[in-house]
């Protein structure tokens, strides 16, 4: 076999296993959100639109539940791969002894706080005693209100909770409620000031609550060692990176796939949860 021919079989032998290594095999994944797809997941669409999970060797399915507890029993039974969901809801599913483990961050700061409205006579926590305090009803929200109200020396006796589901902003518009834990700051205040309220929020981190990342990303603890999950975390933080820099472009791109979502309160939502997302997904706080 003469030089030329030896030349051309080397580079086509080497052409191979580079687009080999380049190009892993393509993974599929399914992915559970904690709730209906909102501006809080934008960063994962983002990378969904611009191909960023393509590139890395994904294609990915998200779903959606009507309820935000089903998505880790769904990932620890095998059913999904990845979950979306909170710091507090992954801690009391490890305490059911489920196998699960959070490997990156979507949100790393809090968004959760306690909301009323600034025409009620609430300018401290002092003053919710003897108030209906609106909760979707989980235990979380429970405690996260009893840890706030311990710092001004109230307890969960002193006020009325009030199981409204997933109803916070009409309960309180209503006046079936005084005020409501467990809404998002980027999303719930906005919704007020839209129906011509103005609100009243207090962040629970400045009354006891610790710090924690708003929205986690988790895995079945078997899958940890998965080289699909590191890819994930890589073109999530290609997401992060291009919304950033082209917030109004990713917007549009997003609700020319998702055109239900396209109204004011989606719009502002999308702008002031920017900051929030990690800018380092795979960066976890341990001593959290």
């Amino acid at each position: 076999m003469n030089k030329f021919f030896t030349k051309i079989l080397f580079l086509l032998f080497f052409s191979f296993h580079l687009s080999v290594f380049a190009s892993p095999a393509r993974k599929n994944l399914v992915i559970v959100l904690d709730w209906f797809i909102n501006p809080n997941h934008a960063p994962l669409f983002v990378a969904q639109q611009e191909g960023f999970f393509e590139q890395n060797g994904l294609q990915v399915k998200f779903i959606s539940l009507a309820d935000t507890v089903s998505g880790e029993k769904m990932v620890a039974s095998g059913r999904a791969d990845i979950v979306i969901t909170y710091e507090s809801s992954l801690l009391l599913h490890l305490s059911q002894g489920l196998p699960l483990v959070h490997f990156a961050n979507l949100i790393d700061k809090p968004l959760d706080c306690l909301v009323t409205l600034k025409d009620e006579n609430i300018f401290s926590l002092k003053d919710l005693k003897g108030k209906r305090i609106g909760y979707s009803g989980t235990e979380v929200e429970r405690i996260v209100m009893a840890t706030m109200l311990k710092t001004v020396k109230l307890s969960l006796n002193d006020v009325c909770m009030i199981n409204v589901k997933f109803n916070l902003i009409s309960a309180l518009l209503s006046k079936k409620i005084d005020a409501f834990i467990g809404g998002m700051r980027n999303f719930e205040p906005l919704a007020l000031e839209l129906n011509g309220k103005k609100a009243r929020v207090f962040y629970p981190e400045k009354y006891g609550v610790p710090k924690h990342s708003a929205l986690i990303v988790v895995t079945n603890r078997n899958k940890i060692h998965d080289q699909s999950l590191a890819r994930f975390v890589f073109a999530l933080k290609m997401g992060v990176e291009y919304l950033k820099k082209n917030p109004e472009k990713s917007w549009h791109k997003f609700i020319a796939n998702h055109p239900e979502l396209n109204n004011d309160l989606n719009y502002k939502s999308w702008f002031l949860t920017i900051p929030y997302f990690s800018n380092n997904p795979a960066k976890i706080n341990s001593s959290r």
